[in-house]
């Protein structure tokens, strides 16, 4: 029989049990009767314990230069390279995406560090000109302090690796808490630091539940600044909760469309729509979740969509040629059939929303990716994240119309026109509401020097993530007036 490994803490550069010795189990979502591994369930007196640890820190960090800290994130991405394809396998273990693409996102939060190892040293400050000959008048960017870093398992390395990155080569130090559904690859990602030589306390990771340590690692008088990922509701409360001394950057949910116009652009938008609303298996925030296509084009579109649909492979994502792995818990499997059935009160559900349970299903949370067509504008599949395979078809009139449609949203993160009428792409580009705009593409995907964030609901639309704009929230302004 083989072992379980526990895994342990990192705090104040030690790796450590929690303080009640408590822990939890990470199940494999493909087959549950698969540990992955024992995790600490930590309580407030750890999560207290990591706060302090950094605050200890944080001094020494910011002065220590910028080249010195950007050396750290060089060495941990080496580090997660040489380890892509185990630790990617052990990704697809907790979280059930395919491993080719669990591979990928250990490279790409590699490729994160690197970038911001290099960006961050030509971030400085400003010289303004003034009037009197004896001054000189300048602005320096300095580190806030303790940053708290709370990421989702759907991405459970390339998001906290950009939200990580920027705040230690900033010169902040960090205590990390993945989700509880994922945290092994969270793990991973602070032993690259730790292997890289990171000095103790600047970096502290903490597992457990949100209402265990959440409270401390939002309201603690040390913690600077939160950057959290995660539901909409969830980020809400974060943001309430924390003081007002206290800057917080949400990315939140999405309900993300994709509109095809024109009988021309079916086939490309068919293969669009299934990349932005299957893989990863819907459970994406930037994932296509509405497709709004002209009326008249319909039916050609919805039977091509159904046909290649079809074709998908529902697996393991160990297994070769899996295309849709399973959900990631027990819990979003039951909230995926859960608007399947209102999707069928709602409108035409053309195929797919079959929960599979038999043979190698049988210890899985796995479903059929599932397409509805005749879906009113006010339905909930229509207007509600779910967070699955799920894609809900809606008629629209004309390019107005499709705009309004998709405009008509409490989310705005990502939205794609699939078209080639340059005029539209213009057009489109000023007139949809979304933070991440895409003519052509996929609704997911960003690049690591872009910036990235939503606008409504989909994001506090304080301060972006990702590119040379993902250092700003890291960094307050100081304002220097100097005399001879």
């Amino acid at each position: 029989m083989t072992t379980v490994p526990t895994f342990l803490n990192y705090i104040d550069g030690e790796w450590c049990a929690s303080r009640s010795g408590a822990t939890f189990a990470n199940l494999n979502p493909a087959d549950t009767r698969d540990v992955v591994g024992h995790f600490q369930a930590s309580d407030a007196a750890d999560a207290k314990a990591a706060v302090l640890a950094a605050a200890k820190a944080f001094d020494a960090w910011k002065r220590l230069s910028m080249s010195a800290r950007a050396k750290i994130l060089i060495d941990a991405a080496a580090y997660l390279e040489r380890h892509a394809q185990p630790f990617g396998e052990e990704l697809t273990r907790e979280e059930g995406k395919q491993k080719a693409l669990a591979k990928d996102e250990f490279l790409r939060a590699a490729q994160t560090l690197r970038y911001y190892a290099v960006e961050a040293q030509s971030y400085g400050g400003e010289t303004f000109p003034n009037d009197d000959a004896g001054m000189t008048v300048y602005t320096q960017r300095e580190p806030l302090g303790v940053v708290t870093v709370i990421s989702p398992w759907n991405f459970p390395v390339s998001i906290p690796a950009r939200k990580i990155a920027p705040a230690l080569v900033c010169g902040n130090t960090v205590v990390f808490k993945p989700a509880s559904d994922a945290p092994l690859s969270g793990l991973r990602l602070t032993e690259a630091f730790v292997e890289a030589g990171i000095p103790k306390g600047v970096l502290n990771f903490v597992t457990g539940s949100a209402s265990a340590v959440g409270p401390t690692l939002v309201g603690a008088r040390e913690v600077r600044a939160i950057s959290f990922t995660g539901s909409t509701t969830a980020g809400e409360q974060i943001h309430r909760a924390a003081s007002m001394s206290t800057r917080t950057q949400m990315e939140l949910g999405g309900k993300n469309p994709l509109i095809v116009l024109d009988a021309r652009d079916i086939d490309r938008a068919v293969d669009l729509t299934v990349k932005g609303g299957f893989s990863l298996t819907g459970q994406a925030c930037t994932g296509t979740s509405r497709v709004l296509v002209a009326r008249d084009i319909r039916a050609v579109f919805v039977e091509r969509l159904a046909a290649k649909t079809a074709t998908l492979k529902v697996g393991n994502g160990m297994d070769t040629g899996t295309d849709i792995g399973p959900l990631a818990t027990a819990g979003q499997l039951q909230t995926v059939l859960e608007y399947i059935e209102i999707g069928k009160r709602e409108a035409t559900l053309v195929c797919g929303g079959e929960r599979l349970s038999h043979g190698p299903f049988a210890n899985g949370f796995f479903v059929t990716p599932a397409i509805f067509c005749d879906v009113p504008r006010n339905a909930r599949i229509a207007r509600e994240e779910i967070f699955g395979p799920v894609i809900a078809v809606i008629d629209v009139d004309d390019y107005a119309d499709a705009i309004s449609v998709a405009n008509d949203s409490d989310y705005g993160l990502a939205a794609s026109l699939v078209t080639q009428d340059a005029s539209l792409m213009h057009r489109f580009a000023s007139d949809i509401e979304a933070g991440t705009v895409k003519i052509n593409r996929t609704t997911t995907g960003n690049l690591v020097n872009a910036p990235f964030g939503g606008l409504k609901q989909s994001s506090t639309a304080t301060f972006r993530e990702s590119g040379r704009d993902g250092l700003e929230f890291y960094l307050q302004i100081k304002t220097v007036y100097r005399g001879v």
